[in-house]
């Protein structure tokens, strides 16, 4: 029974994550958009959702549809004017946006709750299933089932023109421009779906957790969500999924055992080397496959970029 708990409560968050891969697969695996921002875009979902079912008394599932269209207005705004840079121009931008986000949530106390974030955060289903592991486990079937309709959507979106346009784009964005395809307007849809499903990811775990603050929206958690991807293989939603489910249960084990083997007092040092892990994993996976253990084959990648333009 123990085993069970802890297990749901992993793939609770395993898949929460997932679904945050997912959306940075579709920005930079599908249209080459370097976001080094998701977890601006997740605490814009997480407090959107948070604010309505608390605030207002909205229902948890119009809490994520709120969610959505927040991170997804937060993200059109941004692109529009952010996706006019390139590579690691777009990197500082969206990175310097997501600190910012951090910090009105810090600051706006008012609104957010400041460093004391949002509690009591609903959850669905709690009334009739209490807080246990009932809960968890219906939960747990919540979440996958938001996966797969995720994936679902995406592998439909990406398998048409849409994304052999994204595809071209990625691969060579003159050359898709000069057939016609309109790149910035593609690129700006990408950035902005691609946002929506962080800003469900940050609804999922707002819920999950029931509770909110602005340190968990720390530039650790972009750095998460890209080891995932990384690790995975971008390109390919397998990839993103996998990658989530694999990098979590090394963050996990690896807290663990740090836990276990140092003292108390350097404890907080020591959660620094499960980033060094996690940077090791990144580095040994490019090494032995430089497109992630299931990225998309560069042969794939060529000829679906050919058949789009």
């Amino acid at each position: 029974m123990e085993l069970l708990a802890y297990g749901s409560f992993f793939l609770c968050f395993a898949s929460i994550f997932a679904v945050m891969a997912l959306g940075l697969n579709l920005q930079w695996g599908f249209a080459g958009l370097f976001n080094v921002g998701v977890a601006g875009f997740v605490a814009i979902g997480a407090y959107a959702s948070a604010l309505l079912t608390t605030s207002l008394g909205w229902p948890v599932a119009l809490g994520w549809i709120g969610a959505m269209a927040a991170a997804g207005i937060a993200a059109f705004i941004v692109g529009l004017a952010a996706l006019r840079l390139r590579e690691d121009y777009l990197a500082i931008t969206t990175f310097g946006i997501a600190v910012v986000i951090q910090l009105v949530a810090l600051n706006a106390q008012a609104l957010t709750g400041g460093p004391f974030g949002i509690q009591s955060i609903p959850k669905p289903l709690s009334a009739w299933l209490g807080a246990g592991l009932a809960w968890n486990l219906a939960y747990l079937a919540l979440v996958l089932g938001v996966v797969g309709l995720a994936w679902w959507g995406l592998e439909r979106l990406v398998a048409g023109p849409w994304g052999r346009v994204l595809r071209a784009i990625r691969e060579d964005e003159a050359a898709a421009a000069s057939l016609g395809k309109p790149a910035r307007r593609y690129r700006l849809q990408a950035f902005v779906l691609g946002c929506m499903l962080m800003g469900l990811g940050g609804a999922l775990y707002a819920h999950f957790v029931g509770y909110i603050a602005p340190e968990d929206f720390l530039p650790v958690l972009t750095f998460q969500v890209w080891a995932m991807l990384i690790v995975g293989g971008s390109g390919r939603n397998l990839g993103a999924v996998a990658g989530a489910v694999l990098v979590w249960g090394i963050w996990t084990v690896s807290g663990g055992l740090l836990r276990d083997l140092l003292p108390q007092a350097e404890q907080a040092r020591g959660a620094a080397l499960q980033v060094v892990l996690i940077g090791v994993l990144i580095a040994a996976i490019l090494v032995a496959r430089p497109r992630g253990l299931f990225g998309e084959r560069a042969t794939v990648s060529r000829h679906a970029a050919e058949d789009a333009t």
